[in-house]
């Protein structure tokens, strides 16, 4: 068996956060959650990953490495903090209920889409 690579592990990781916060705000939310907030979540992190890389050609950005680099074992250690502040957004409509989250969804999204784009940017390489 192959070693998972850390990349996608995380993007894993921040995908099932991304669907607990989907998840809460479909719950604690209004009525119309329950049908927005997941085509934000697809809408958004699709977007995210789709667009980056031409915005990034158009602005001429370097290209940048993976959330997790083997060279340097901190990286771990800073990019397990995408899944723990998706996971915060997931705990705010438990203590405030009612309100709408949709932000928080796109933020949460957001958040995912680079992750996910990390892992993909480190399978190619």
């Amino acid at each position: 068996m192959n070693r998972l690579e850390p990349n996608a592990l995380l993007a894993l990781s921040a995908a099932f956060a991304l669907l607990l916060v989907v998840l809460t705000t479909a719950v604690y939310g209004p009525p119309v959650a329950l049908i927005r907030n997941p085509l934000l979540a697809i809408i958004c992190a699709g977007g995210f990953l789709l667009l980056n890389p031409v915005f990034d050609r158009m602005m001429k950005r370097p290209v940048r490495a993976p959330l997790i680099s083997p060279r340097n074992p901190a990286t771990a250690v800073w990019a397990a903090l995408f899944p723990m502040m998706i996971l915060i957004c997931a705990a705010v409509p438990i203590f405030w209920p009612g309100r709408d989250y949709g932000l928080l969804v796109i933020i949460a999204a957001v958040l995912f889409g680079a992750t996910a784009e990390s892992a993909l940017k480190a399978r190619r390489i």
